[in-house]
């Protein structure tokens, strides 16, 4: 460890990595350079890619536009994942090439379920009583 590494700079490198990783693969899957079917017809978005510390894995968090077949899109990934992985390391210049594991972000659905939670008429009137 050299020593102007602190544990803020070491944090600010992993999300600086994570980022250029998301980078890469959403340009990597929207050019279409995968040569998969399943992900030729769907476009998916990488919302978030977290890096381990030693910046050896990467979880890339994605989500198929509409939401549709999402277990068919994170197979087709899954699959894929040897090739993304060099793309990613030809692209992103880093001592190791990270080993990329892909799962489905639902945080637009824990968001869009909170959403519906809110707007229930018996939890709408709650919230108007609290601030009353």
């Amino acid at each position: 460890m050299r020593n102007n590494d602190t544990p803020e700079t070491r944090s600010v490198r992993v999300l600086r990595v994570g980022e250029q990783v998301r980078h890469a693969l959403s340009e990597i899957l929207m050019r279409g350079d995968v040569h998969d079917d399943v992900l030729a017809t769907h476009p998916v978005s990488v919302t978030e890619v977290r890096m381990s510390p030693d910046l050896r894995h990467a979880v890339a968090f994605v989500k198929p536009l509409l939401g549709k077949d999402e277990q068919a899109v994170l197979k087709a990934l899954r699959t894929n994942t040897a090739y993304l992985q060099r793309e990613v390391a030809r692209r992103v210049k880093m001592k190791y090439a990270a080993r990329l594991k892909f799962l489905t972000d639902e945080s637009f659905d824990e968001g869009s379920h909170i959403d519906t939670l809110l707007r229930d008429p018996k939890v709408a009137r709650d919230l108007h009583q609290d601030e009353g």
